[in-house]
């Protein structure tokens, strides 16, 4: 996101949506890039409750949709295209990029170091090529065709939609915890929260999953039962 930002403006500013001031930040800029991870080929529930909260917002404002990926979204940028669009933003662009997967209690997806390093390889060469399209005009179209929301629709959401459609209950945290409270301080929620010297989980996970990849102790579980990799950008940092 920020690679994308500086490489269009170098004065250009990546805000967190869950800053206090993202929404004014929002409203003092025509043309805004979102960013979000696709979650089972849909946008986090925070991205969506952003959206809708601040609704009177996006009147007028052009935007572009940037998705990242573990393997497939079919239609993830075109999720928040289409909220976007109701409320009376015109949707210039969508792009997604497929980045290490974030999920770290499931061996599913699992790659190993040099593998990732590819898909970083790869994603930093795919933002510099739609930069330089975008500066002349040219608008990538990533997960807006009608088709890609087929693909999105029978791919995932089908099967997965109730993963998606609230915030989750079921975030884990075992006995392995230290109180160090540094998932407190990551989680954009304020969904746990420290309570006799230990963390605890409320109802409100939007499955970022900040809290499990960073937890010192592994003791932080949500789709799976055990940590098997905790895969972080900065793990890759000495490529650049």
């Amino acid at each position: 996101m920020e690679k994308l930002l500086h490489l269009l403006d170098e004065t250009a500013r990546a805000v967190p949506m869950e800053e206090k001031e993202a929404a004014d930040f929002v409203s003092q800029h025509d043309f805004i890039i979102l960013a979000y991870p696709v979650q089972f080929s849909n946008m986090p529930v925070m991205v969506r409750d952003f959206i809708r909260y601040h609704s009177d917002l996006w009147k007028g404002k052009k935007v572009v949709c940037v998705a990242t990926m573990a393997l497939f979204s079919g239609d993830g940028a075109g999720c928040a295209a289409r909220l976007l669009k109701r409320y009376g933003a015109k949707v210039v662009g969508g792009l997604h990029l497929c980045m290490p997967d974030s999920i770290c209690d499931e061996k599913l997806l699992k790659k190993t170091v040099e593998k990732n390093r590819k898909i970083i390889e790869a994603a930093d060469r795919k933002i510099e090529q739609c930069a330089e399209k975008i500066k002349h005009g040219k608008y990538p179209k990533d997960g807006l065709r009608f088709y890609n929301r087929i693909a999105g629709f029978l791919g995932q959401r089908l099967w997965f939609s109730g993963k998606t459609k609230n915030y989750s209950d079921r975030l884990k945290i075992s006995d392995a915890c230290t109180g160090c409270g540094l998932c407190s301080r990551l989680c954009p929620m304020k969904n746990i929260v420290q309570k006799n010297g230990r963390a605890a989980a409320g109802d409100r996970c939007t499955m970022c999953y900040r809290c499990i990849s960073s937890c010192p102790a592994q003791a932080i579980t949500l789709l799976g039962n055990k940590v098997v990799e905790q895969c972080r950008y900065e793990r890759y940092g000495d490529m650049k």
